[in-house]
């Protein structure tokens, strides 16, 4: 006597990739490395929930708005790490002027130190062009 090999309920497929597919978007937004992983992981999940669901011919649209959700965030996480890893040394040299700065008008210096840091380090930008408008 043989068991049936699938043990999870296919209906239950298109849940799980939405799910992980909003998972991977809060990820992406809290910690953008973690999203990328999470992204990849929803991502696969989303895929073979669509097959999954096709081959018992239950409708894959959920499946599909999972795929979206997690290219999605896919797409920002790794645009996000990538712009962290390129300006770790600016944002590290602000984060410590942070921590030294104990006044309004120091934490305003920390800020424009950031500003002219990053100008440097973005050709397209003009000096002077990038203005944040709230301290980041």
């Amino acid at each position: 006597m043989t068991l049936p090999v699938q043990v999870r309920p296919a209906e239950s497929a298109g849940r799980r990739a939405l799910w992980l597919a909003v998972a991977a978007v809060v990820m992406t937004l809290v910690l953008p490395l973690a999203g990328v992983v999470m992204a990849l992981f929803a991502l696969v999940t989303s895929v073979r929930a669509i097959g999954t669901l096709r081959s018992v011919r239950k409708p894959a649209g959920i499946a599909v708005v999972g795929v979206v959700l997690s290219a999605g965030a896919l797409v920002v996480s790794v645009a996000m790490s990538a712009m962290q890893f390129y300006f770790s040394d600016e944002l590290a040299a602000y984060a410590e002027c942070g921590r030294g700065a104990g006044t309004v008008a120091s934490q305003n210096e920390c800020v424009e130190q950031l500003e002219r840091a990053l100008e440097k380090k973005m050709p397209f930008v003009r000096p002077g062009q990038m203005q944040f408008p709230f301290p980041p």
